[in-house]
């Protein structure tokens, strides 16, 4: 009898721990369907400003590892390479290119199903000297740059034909003297206004269905506007196969002004150009455009004052963003997070600089919030 109720309770103990058991795991089996259903529902930028205008990023090969790759899947749905694309990287000689990098970036975007802009074809910076250069050592004759720029537009937008949507043709030709026009780089120099105009043809002939820019920086300033406004308006009329501006954003919380900022995307979409804010950061200092040394004394520290006035900025841009969401084709940001950004080394060198989204850990600022949270009738 003894040994029969041992056996009964040994039994009955071993249904428990099984009903046990069994219970746990359906209850972290919910708990991770819970767990995946809620983060199934976590939105994105790119989440909440669907139906407005695709939200992009620049990345370079080490932005697509780690945390830095996850937060571009989750809020992100266009690239932008920051630098791999440019002449001095992709074509560093005459006879030579360096596709890997960019190849990387491209794949990353095939793979992913993101939208990608390639930048940049023509620019007086980040350019090897030898395409300036003839055999002898001199300068280049007219006829031979234009078909050394020829060849590297079609060599490279002829690649990324299908991935690449859209490309910033040229950048940065205005010069910054506010008594001149054109900027007088070699480019110029050699090839007179030709070089802007031969850029748009030979890319558009490479790439028939791309978009083609023209990209600048400052571009919101009344009077730098206007000498845009006036290369964008020679450039219809000589009839290059220009299809939009690009805003580069290099803001701050200083300014621009929203007053500033509507009657730019006025004036340039008044010429039947569509509109794209290409490099948007916002800087917690005011523009300078000459690099220095950190002066003594000069702090970096990311103030509550600071953070306030970056919200507000950041509030402000997005609410007239939306305003022109038939105008924006595209808003993309320069970095992924304050865990770097280009402005910790320009125009200062080792001034840490917060302006963007996402902080050091990747995580959301207040400013995120205060962009994504709006009323969509608005």
């Amino acid at each position: 009898m003894k040994n029969r109720i041992t056996n009964l309770s040994f039994l009955l103990l071993c249904t428990l721990l099984l009903f046990s058991c069994k219970s746990n795991n359906e209850e972290k089996e919910e708990n991770a369907a819970i767990a995946s259903a809620e983060k199934s529902e976590e939105k994105g930028l790119k989440d909440y400003y669907d139906g407005y205008f695709p939200i992009g990023v620049a990345v370079a090969p080490r932005s697509l590892e780690g945390q830095s790759k996850e937060l571009i899947l989750e809020q992100f749905n266009s690239m932008t390479p920051e630098n791999v694309m440019k002449m001095g990287e992709i074509h560093p000689e005459q006879n030579r290119y360096y596709w890997e990098a960019a190849d990387k970036i491209a794949e990353f975007a095939r793979e992913h199903d993101m939208k990608m802009r390639g930048h940049a074809l023509v620019w007086h910076q980040q350019t090897g000297d030898w395409i300036f250069k003839a055999e002898d050592g001199g300068q280049v004759s007219k006829e031979e740059l234009l078909q050394r720029m020829k060849t590297h537009i079609d060599s490279v937008v002829s690649r990324y034909k299908g991935t690449i949507y859209a490309w910033d043709v040229v950048n940065e030709a205005i010069s910054d003297n506010p008594e001149e026009f054109l900027r007088n780089s070699p480019w110029y120099e050699i090839a007179g206004e030709d070089f802007l105009v031969k850029a748009f043809e030979y890319a558009h002939e490479a790439d028939p269905e791309a978009k083609l820019f023209y990209n600048d920086y400052n571009a919101v300033i009344p009077e730098k506007r206007e000498r845009i406004y006036k290369l964008l308006k020679l450039l219809k009329d000589k009839g290059a196969p220009i299809d939009g501006v690009g805003i580069q954003a290099h803001w701050s919380i200083f300014d621009p002004s929203e007053k500033d900022l509507r009657e730019a995307i006025d004036k340039y979409s008044s010429l039947g150009l569509d509109v794209q804010i290409t490099e948007l950061d916002v800087s917690l200092y005011p523009w300078e455009k000459e690099r220095r040394e950190l002066r003594e004394g000069e702090s970096d520290e990311f103030t509550p004052e600071m953070e306030q006035r970056q919200i507000e900025s950041y509030d402000m841009f997005f609410k007239v963003f939306r305003d022109y969401k038939d105008v924006l084709t595209g808003v993309t940001f320069w970095n992924v997070s304050d865990n770097y950004s280009w402005l910790d080394h320009y125009p200062v060198e080792g001034r840490k600089n917060y302006p963007l989204l996402f902080d050091e850990n990747y995580e959301p600022k207040k400013a995120y919030w205060k962009v994504v949270e709006f009323d969509e009738k608005n």
